[in-house]
C-alpha cells in the first residue's frame, strides 16, 4: 500500500514542481535520507523484536564528535599519520556504538530494564559527553590534509552520492539477514512471543542484545558519516532523529507490538519521507506549515498500514 502511495506523491509533486523529477533532485532526495536510512534498517530490526531505541539520535551526535576529537588527538597529541588516524577513529568511534547497544541489550535481558528507558537514559548521556567532548563548539578537521576524508559523507562515485550507496548496501545486508537466515527468522519469533521462542531453543538473549548492539552501531556509522559530510563533529547533529527513524520504521509497516515488519517496508518509508520534505521544499511551503502537514501525512500512512491488520483482527 505504501508503494502507491509513494508513487502518488510522486506524480503530484511532478505535476506541481517539475524540477522534482530531475536525476538531481532524485539523488539530492537519496543523498539527504542516506544516514538516516541506515539508522533504520537498525531499528527495524529493533522493533520486529518487541524493542525500541531512542538514543539514536544523541549516538550521532556523539559519535561525530568522538570521530572528529580522536583524529584531532591522534594526529597533534600522537603525531599519527591522517590516514591512521581516521582509521583508528572510525574504528573506535563504531566500537563504542556498538558496546553502548550491548550494554542496552544486556540491561534488557539481565535486569528486565525495558529499552524505552535504558535508551531514553542513553540519550541524556550520549548528548551531555558529545557537549563534554566538544566543549560545546564543533570540532572542525583539518581540511588541508583531511579533505579526503569528506567522501565518506560528500563524495560521489560516477554521480552518485557515496552515502547513499552504502544505504543501499546496508539495506541488502538487512533484507538477507532478515529474510534468509535463522537470526532473522529468530528476531520475528523473539518479537512474536519470547517465551515461545525461548522453549523452541531460541537464544532470546543473545538475539536481543545483537539487535540493540546492530542499530547501535549503525547510529555510530551515521555519525561518522554526518561528521565527514560537513567536516566537523558537533553536539547538534542528529537532533531530533530517533522520531524520523522510527516514523520511517512505522510508515513501512513494522508493529510496535513486535514480531511483524519489512526492511523493504522500511525503505519505501525513508523515501517516502524524504520525497515528502523535499517535495514541500520546492513548493515553498512555509516552514512551520510543513511540521504540520508532515505530521499529518505520516499519522494518515501509519492508519492507512495499520488498517487491514486491525479489520483482520477484529473480524477473527
Amino acid at each position: 500500500m505504501m508503494e502507491i502511495i509513494l508513487v502518488m506523491l510522486c506524480i503530484a509533486l511532478w505535476l506541481r514542481a517539475p524540477d522534482f523529477m530531475t536525476t538531481g533532485n532524485l539523488l539530492n532526495v537519496l543523498r539527504n535520507v542516506s544516514m538516516q536510512g541506515i539508522i533504520a534498517f537498525g531499528m527495524t530490526m529493533v522493533i520486529i523484536s518487541g524493542e525500541i531505541d531512542l538514543s539514536v539520535g544523541s549516538m550521532v551526535a556523539f559519535s561525530g564528535c568522538m570521530c572528529a576529537w580522536l583524529v584531532a588527538f591522534l594526529t597533534q597529541a600522537k603525531h599519527m599519520s591522517p590516514v591512521a588516524a581516521v582509521v583508528v577513529a572510525i574504528a573506535t568511534t563504531a566500537l563504542l556504538g556498538v558496546i553502548v547497544g550491548m550494554t542496552t541489550g544486556l540491561l534488557r535481558v539481565r535486569f528486565r530494564v525495558p529499552t524505552f528507558i535504558t535508551t531514553l537514559a542513553w540519550m541524556t548521556v550520549l548528548k551531555g559527553a558529545a557537549e563534554l567532548v566538544s566543549n560545546g563548539f564543533p570540532i572542525s578537521y583539518d581540511v588541508k590534509t583531511l579533505g579526503w576524508f569528506n567522501f565518506l559523507g560528500g563524495g560521489y562515485v560516477r554521480g552518485i552520492p557515496f552515502p547513499a550507496i552504502l544505504l543501499v548496501v546496508v539495506f541488502a545486508v538487512i533484507q538477507f539477514v532478515m529474510n534468509f537466515t535463522s537470526f532473522g527468522r529468530s528476531i520475528y519469533a523473539v518479537g512474536g512471543n519470547a517465551e515461545a521462542a525461548r522453549l523452541s531453543g531460541i537464544k532470546v538473549t543473545k538475539v536481543k542484545i545483537a539487535v540493540m548492539a546492530t542499530v547501535a552501531g549503525l547510529a555510530a556509522l551515521a555519525g561518522i558519516l554526518l561528521s565527514s559530510q560537513i567536516m566537523s563533529g558537533s553536539a547538534m547533529s542528529g537532533v531530533g532523529w530517533e522520531l524520523d527513524v522510527i516514523a520511517a520504521v512505522i510508515i513501512g509497516g513494522c508493529s510496535l507490538m513486535g514480531g511483524a515488519g519489512r526492511v523493504w517496508g522500511t525503505f519505501v518509508g525513508v523515501i517516502f519521507l524524504g520525497v515528502l520534505v523535499n517535495g514541500m521544499t520546492l513548493l515553498d511551503i512555509n516552514e512551520y506549515w510543513q511540521h504540520v502537514v508532515r505530521g499529518a501525512l505520516i499519522l494518515g500512512a501509519v492508519l492507512i498500514n495499520v488498517a487491514p491488520a486491525s479489520k483482520s483482527s477484529s473480524g477473527s
